[in-house]
């Protein structure tokens, strides 16, 4: 299943990605996409319904983030070997973890906002995942079992921010609207292998990250496994997994950051595609 969130931002209804294309309301089933409704148990009660039998979504509305009441936003540093090349920095022994703020978190096509003084604004196509199930110490072999499925993850950070103001990379990366999530959560039933995924993502029609998720230094059932002997991850928990190479700070001999009125396309296989504008914030 593709299972999205349709209408103004905070104001979101669940719905789903029906086979021929159109979204059809899950209001009458289920509050949101979030809780319960990502267990074993509430998917399936989902995929028992007839997408036939729900009300169409006339028009375009707006997709909100794939994942209602985000309890833990947590994201993965330097999981690609190619990436932490790019970098100039050694394969980390253990997963970096740092946290993006909820009030990040944006739906897929929502304008990125560049915040005041910023002036190192990049992108980073990551793949999401989602926790179905509360994980406490799990093993590797369990890991995935607690998953409810996949998104696709612009992780939006400024390196100004980052790596110049003293302190967590989290203040490079909880701006406003640095969390594009979406469009639709596809449940792990229907991606096989979350470790061989493509990706990309462009600016301006222009590639600038080529990647596959087979380049993890740590997997996700590693990630999940390692996370869960440090805290519990709850449903709706989201894990970003890391970057593949080609962010802007990497170019060289001189970087390449973001300015207001570029655009930025992504995706990832069998997950869909993202799009943002981005401005400066007023």
């Amino acid at each position: 299943m593709k299972l999205l969130r349709y209408g103004g931002a905070g104001a979101e209804k669940p719905g789903l990605l029906a086979d021929d294309g159109t979204i059809r309301d899950l209001s009458a089933h289920v509050g949101d996409i979030s809780g319960v409704a990502l267990s074993d148990t509430g998917l399936e009660q989902l995929r028992a319904i007839d997408p036939d039998s729900l009300a169409v979504v006339d028009g375009s509305p707006r997709l909100g983030p794939c994942v209602g009441s985000i309890g833990k936003y947590l994201c993965i540093g330097l999981n690609y070997s190619d990436h932490a090349a790019e970098a100039g920095l050694p394969i980390p022994e253990h997963p970096i973890l740092f946290m993006k703020a909820n009030s990040a978190i944006v739906g897929p096509n929502d304008d990125v906002v560049m915040p005041r003084r910023s002036t190192k604004t990049d992108w980073e196509i990551e793949l999401g995942v989602v926790i179905g199930t509360k994980a406490k110490y799990v093993s590797e072999g369990e890991a995935l079992n607690h998953v409810a499925g996949y998104c696709i993850v612009n992780d939006v950070t400024e390196r100004h921010f980052q790596f110049d103001l003293t302190g967590q990379w989290t203040k490079g990366k909880s701006c406003d609207t640095f969390g594009p999530t979406g469009p639709w959560l596809v449940t792990r039933d229907e991606v096989p292998d979350p470790h061989a995924l493509s990706m990309y993502l462009d600016v301006n029609g222009q590639r600038m990250q080529t990647g596959n998720t087979a380049k993890m230094i740590f997997n996700v059932a590693q990630i999940i496994s390692h996370l869960s002997q440090l805290f519990t991850l709850h449903p709706g928990d989201v894990i970003s997994t890391g970057t593949p190479p080609g962010v802007g700070m990497g170019f060289r001999p001189d970087p390449v950051y973001l300015k207001a009125g570029d655009v930025m396309e992504l995706g990832i296989d069998g997950l869909g595609q993202q799009r943002q504008l981005v401005r400066a914030d007023d």
